[in-house]
């Protein structure tokens, strides 16, 4: 007779598939509904405007309304990227070279070299394309941030 409730089954079968398939749905459903919330909303106060004969501003539907994001704001945010995938790459790989037994009572032990391996070249890169994109871009970003102080004053 089988044991549905299991460890093994849950570490072998139940887990990724939570992992890999409902998780992502969950995601692009809470994304999409986010959404859906917002543009309700919006309808909400349009509706009301019409009914009570306010000027509308059509410019509250736009999807061009976000802030735009800055150089600077976009390198720093490969930065961080690096550091953590960095971290988070070397962090596997001790936990498997010194961690011994302790890595291997964890779900996947062998996970954690492949992992490992991966978030740290991943790392690199992400630091090798802030490195070359702050090069590359000096001048946009001085030019950028000039703009900026100047739009305040």
């Amino acid at each position: 007779m089988i044991n549905f409730l299991s460890y093994t089954l849950w570490e072998e079968v139940l887990l990724p598939i939570c992992i890999c398939v409902v998780l992502p749905v969950l995601i692009v459903w809470m994304v999409s509904r986010a959404r859906q919330n917002e543009t309700n909303r919006k309808a909400e106060i349009m509706l009301k405007a019409i009914e009570n004969g306010v000027p509308i501003d059509t410019a509250l539907f736009k999807s061009d309304n976000k802030k735009k994001r800055s150089l600077k704001k976009e390198l720093l945010e490969k930065l961080n990227g690096a550091c953590i995938t960095s971290l988070l790459g070397a962090a596997f790989l001790a936990l498997y070279f010194v961690g011994g037994e302790v890595a291997n009572h964890f779900f996947m032990a062998g996970f954690y070299p492949v992992a490992g391996a991966v978030m740290v070249a991943v790392g690199i890169g992400l630091f090798i394309s802030y490195f070359a994109g702050k090069k590359m871009l000096a001048k946009e970003i001085e030019a950028e941030e000039k703009g900026l102080t100047e739009e305040k004053q």
